[in-house]
């Protein structure tokens, strides 16, 4: 058959041809050998047509209708998307197109319509016109759609972690995650190849079956023991295997690693500019394992100042192609679990050569910025240098030095714990008192100039959402034993804002320059979300106008700035806006109002930073700069749109581990809370109230939780006619929206992932300034460890997540 009296333009794929047939206006649904004829294949083609239609099905791109005939999903009131589970059994699901981008709003799935479906499964749904709005009253109800899950597509896990349980004669896995609503069904553990065998309350990983029958429990087999359920190893392990992440590497990439010398030689720095002799510092939390980025401070004559910000040059070490470009593309990005780290570059680089430790000779790739002496830009320019860190500065001494002039205080200040941090750095009480102040001059040479950029990123629109955050520490044994306050204070913003400069001025440097590159993406939010917000906003008598207006999301956030309840807002705020991403375009960051931004600044533990550093030595080369590298890395746009898609979705996978370790964290800080006496006594705000009890934030430690009615037995309470109280009967004792309660934990389900508090009666437990010495949240347990971004809260009585410090943890 001639290929000009096929359907479809000449140059067609099948698969191209196959699904303009079915868009047809004119199309009715077809058996496979009615399509076959239609596209006029030959019968030597007919396996491959065959495969072709079951993999455009297993994608969701067609569905199959009665009588086994072939139709695009919507043309049957079909679509195709992602299924996410509540407790309760119901599930939503997001509708998706074949590239996985959303297709609108999610739709209500009852509990009785989810099928064999499990959460994150990619799934075939048929909407239900029928079925009334399930939320009355609520905003958009009457546009939400309902539906039934016809198929499962494709599984979102092969295995699920889960604890082993026997009832009667038969043994059954609880998922760990309580959105996977169904228990497991498994043969005795006696009877498996797993070492050592698991007993009853034991955590195993299961590899699942096919499950095709809803009114069955979905089986499954024992595949690993991972230890006793809710000890520290344990749970570590399963998150692990439920996001894919291996701490280890193999052991090409080790060897490849081992390979490369542990010092910078002499013909290493051999085309840098050599800037050792330039006053450099570095600014990084208590327990910071490496060192990506270093300022330096220039006086020129005329009152000029030049910073230098320099950025450790990965790209020197790990070439394309490589064991561990290869590996180090594949993780994406280091995840920071609370307590631990899964890296994405070996040790002997993350923590050696790479670091920019204190007294070491590093390779690094430097933006130049010179300052007027009125504080403006006058001048960029960029090189590949040699530094010398002259001191790492921890984020509480870079704040001492700000504030404190009495040497003898900031000598007083302690080093970081060995045992916590790559490299604790000198002392300060092993400096002398010039080599102190010309320290503190320059981290305040550095605040001079970063305060001011701050207010005019604000006063341009940038979105400030920093607000303080709890950081998780642990103890020898792995529990969660204390909470810290973190403060983004003055010495974090002051790095900050020289790391979006450099971000930026990189970005525009390489647009200008005609390279494509990875830019840092954040899009403009859904204005059906901004409503959906501005509705939550009034029930908080947060009143707001047009939120697609920056100017009125700048005034509303500085109301929830003040507002009692501001940290639950600010969560909401950030929840309804669009998640950051990388894209090979310049579209623009929302968030910080900037046109052009990438990220630069944090190549060791982000694959995107690696591959703009590549990028930045074409530029070099390209603009006649000197110091370029000697053969630069070439990308074009198609590798670049693939990495784009790859690391977005690594980023996805590391920030839902991280919160998911913070929240298993707190729960286990809870429950030994719970089991100690007397109980520990804390502030919290009331945040919603329920028929059934009310949500509570509590204030040190910015946890969410819950009181139920039961607990309150000193009256029979109610709930008032405006929803904003609970009253009691008998005594008129009022629980109100807002108002500041004592409480102290009451209960901890690990399974549910739930905390329940109860109100502290007059004469109860000790308050908040005598608690007990590291199991307790003050506001004196202030770290100067850098902010961390806030988390969404999912489950019902999930807590934020929390980070191990801003540029870390900051998805800007």
């Amino acid at each position: 058959m001639r290929t000009e009296d096929r359907p479809g333009p000449p140059d067609a794929t099948l698969e191209d041809r196959l699904l303009e047939l079915l868009r047809r206006k004119d199309y009715t649904p077809m058996r496979v050998e009615d399509l076959a004829a239609a596209l006029r294949l030959d019968r030597r083609d007919d396996k491959k047509f065959s495969a072709l239609i079951q993999s455009l099905l297993n994608k969701g791109f067609i569905a199959k209708v009665k009588q086994d005939r072939f139709v695009i999903p919507r043309d049957a009131d079909l679509q195709s998307g992602r299924v996410k589970f509540r407790q309760s059994g119901v599930a939503v699901f997001l509708p998706e197109g074949p590239d996985g981008a959303s297709l609108g709003p999610p739709w209500h799935i009852p509990a009785q319509d989810t099928g064999t479906a499990l959460h994150g499964d990619l799934v075939l749904v048929r909407e239900n016109k029928r079925a009334r709005p399930w939320r009355a009253g609520k905003p958009g109800s009457a546009d939400e759609k309902h539906g039934r899950i016809i198929r499962v597509l494709e599984r979102a896990h092969d295995t699920i972690a889960g604890t082993l349980r026997r009832d009667h004669q038969f043994w059954n896995v609880t998922p760990d995650d309580p959105r996977f609503v169904r228990t497991v069904l498994v043969a005795d553990p006696a009877q498996s190849s797993v070492f050592p065998p698991p007993k009853p309350g034991d955590k195993v990983l299961v590899r699942l079956h096919e499950w095709t029958q809803p009114h069955q429990s979905p089986t499954g087999d024992i595949i690993e023991n991972l230890g006793v359920t809710h000890t520290p190893g344990a749970e570590f392990k399963a998150i692990l295997y439920k996001y894919h992440l291996q701490p280890e590497f193999p052991e090409p990439v080790l060897l490849e690693a081992a390979s490369i010398p542990p010092e910078v030689r002499p013909r290493d720095q051999v085309g840098r500019e050599d800037i050792r002799n330039i006053f450099t510092i570095t600014i990084d939390p208590d327990d910071a394992k490496d060192f990506d980025d270093a300022l330096s401070v220039e006086h020129l004559p005329g009152g000029d100042l030049r910073i230098g910000i320099h950025i450790a040059d990965v790209s020197a070490y790990v070439r394309p192609g490589t064991a561990l470009d290869k590996e180090a593309r594949a993780r994406g990005n280091s995840t920071y679990l609370v307590g631990c780290v899964v890296p994405m570059l070996p040790h002997v680089l993350s923590n050696g050569l790479c670091s920019l430790v204190e007294a070491q000779d590093r390779l690094t790739k430097s933006v130049f910025v010179t300052f007027s002496a009125n504080g403006k830009i006058k001048a960029t320019r960029f090189a590949n240098t040699v530094i010398r860190s002259r001191k790492r500065l921890t984020y509480r001494q870079a704040f001492a030095l700000l504030k404190e002039n009495d040497l003898a205080l900031l000598r007083a200040l302690p080093l970081p714990p060995a045992h916590a941090t790559g490299s604790t750095g000198r002392p300060l009480s092993s400096l002398n008192d010039a080599e102190l102040v010309e320290l503190r001059d320059a981290v305040r040479t550095l605040w001079s100039l970063a305060e001011p950029m701050r207010v005019a990123r604000m006063q341009k629109g940038s979105l400030d959402f920093d607000f303080p955050e709890v950081k998780i520490f642990t103890d020898a044994d792995g529990y969660a034993d204390r909470l810290e306050l973190i403060q983004n204070d003055e010495s974090h913003q002051l790095v900050e804002e020289f790391m979006l400069l450099a971000n930026e001025v990189v970005a525009r440097a390489l647009h200008e320059a005609g390279l494509p590159f990875l830019s840092r993406v954040h899009d403009q939010p859904d204005p059906e979300k901004l409503i959906e917000l501005r509705d939550l906003l009034a029930t908080f008598g947060v009143q707001a106008g047009d939120l697609t207006q920056r100017q009125e999301i700048i005034r509303v956030l500085d109301k929830i700035r003040r507002h009692p309840q501001g940290h639950t807002l600010k969560t909401q705020f950030l929840r309804s806006l669009k998640q950051a991403c990388y894209r090979a375009s310049v579209d623009g960051h929302y968030g910080l109002y900037k046109k052009f931004y990438t990220h630069f600044t944090s190549p060791i533990r982000r694959y995107s930073d690696l591959v703009v550093h590549r990028i930045f030595d074409n530029y070099l080369a390209r603009t006649g700069a000197g110091h370029a590298a000697p053969a630069p890395v070439r990308y074009n746009q198609a590798d670049l749109d693939a990495l784009a898609r790859h690391l977005s979705l690594t980023e996805r996978n590391s920030t839902d581990a991280e919160r998911e370790t913070v929240k298993l964290k707190l729960l286990e800080f809870f429950e030994r809370e719970a089991q100690r006496t007397p109980r520990q006594q804390f502030p919290a705000l009331i945040t919603d109230i329920r028929n059934h009890g009310f949500f509570i934030e509590l204030r040190e430690s910015m946890a969410y939780g819950f009181v139920p009615l039961s607990s309150l037995q000193d009256d029979l309470y109610s709930i008032s006619a405006d929803g904003r109280e609970l009253v009691g009967r008998r005594t008129r004792r009022k629980f109100s929206l807002g108002q500041e309660i004592p409480v102290e934990v009451f209960r901890v389900d690990r399974y549910k992932r739930q905390i329940d508090f109860r109100v502290v009666q007059e004469g109860g437990p000790r308050t908040s300034g005598q608690q007990r010495e590291n199991s307790s949240v003050t506001p004196a347990m202030v770290s100067q460890n850098r902010k961390m971004r806030p988390g969404q809260r999912q489950d019902r009585h999930q807590p934020p997540r929390s980070h191990k410090d801003n540029r870390r943890r900051r998805r800007r």
